[in-house]
Formats: C-alpha cells, structure tokens, sequence
C-alpha cells in the first residue's frame, strides 16, 4: 500500500467513525424510561458541575488510566450511581475482579438505565455504553465476562459513584 492510499483508507475510516458517533448517539431522553424523568442538560452546564476529568470521561469519552479508580478495590455492599446525574447504575453485588484495572460488573441494576451504541474508534466494533437520563459516557460492555451471563461491562471509575450500603443515596439530578 503506497502513501497515498495509506492516508486516504485513513482519512476515509476516521470520517465513518465521527460519522457513526453522530449518527447512532443514542437521545437520553428516549431512552428514558417511567423510572425516572429524562436529564437534558448543555454540555456548558455540565463543565460547570463536575470536575474536568469527570466531565472528559462522561461527555467526551475519554477513558482514565487502567488501575487509577479507587473504585477498583471497592468490595462493601452498595450501589454505583453515574457521577453525572446520580442514576443508579450497578449493584455493588455483581461488581468482580476482571483484572483489566477497570471496575468491572456481569450486568447493570436495571437494562433501561443503560443506552448503548457501536462505537468504532479503536477501528473495531465495540459496544459502548452510557448512562440513559443524562447521555454520559461510563464503558464498554464485552462478551468475556463470568457466567451466567458472560458479559463485563467494564466501567470508568471517574463516570461512577459508590454509595455504601445504608446510606441514602443523593437525590437524581435536575
């Protein structure tokens, strides 16, 4: 492969992947469910809420560090809420150790508290997934996971809460 056709494949595939992030961006408010009411915030207004690294992770996908989350070592009872509008996510009881420095769980506390999408940045189709009220960016969902299941939803520490067992959870954001 000649330069030449090295930087077209490369511009071309780039193109899709910002094409597919635009396209399949799932809308948190029709994701949202009975549950609880739909979070519609500018993206302006939730730089001003949380804390730079928080706000990169959940509304610019970033992803921290492998092994920097406390919440790795994270083993009392509770529940994970996202860090942006205080939705639970997980349950503390199906958090595991799946060795990627990552928290990990086999499935989310409720499957209408998740959205999902394909994102394509790494070049391969993975399933990204984010919290459905407020559209934030916590992981990926992969296929390796312990049975029953079979499935890791490996999370950014920085796009969770952990809220201990016994303590009130804090209100949902509006």
């Amino acid at each position: 492969m000649n330069r030449r056709r090295f930087l077209e494949v490369a511009i071309v595939g780039n193109l899709m992947t910002w094409l597919s992030g635009c396209m399949r961006r799932q809308d948190p408010q029709a994701a949202a469910s009975a549950d609880f009411p739909p979070l519609n915030k500018t993206l302006e207004q939730w730089r001003e809420l949380l804390e730079r690294e928080r706000y990169n992770v959940l509304f610019r996908e970033s992803t921290e560090r492998p092994g920097s989350s406390p919440l790795n070592a994270e083993k009392r009872p509770g529940v994970f809420v996202c860090a942006a509008c205080y939705l639970p996510l997980f349950d503390a009881q199906d958090k595991y150790e799946s060795g990627t420095g990552w928290p990990s769980f086999t499935q989310p506390i409720k499957e209408n508290h998740i959205g999902t999408k394909t994102d394509y940045k790494i070049l391969v189709p993975r399933n990204e997934y984010h919290c459905a009220r407020c559209g934030g960016h916590q992981g990926h969902v992969f296929t390796d996971g312990p049975p029953p299941r079979g499935q890791r939803w490996c999370n950014n520490g920085l796009a969770l809460l952990f809220i201990p067992a016994g303590t009130a959870p804090p209100e949902l954001r509006t």
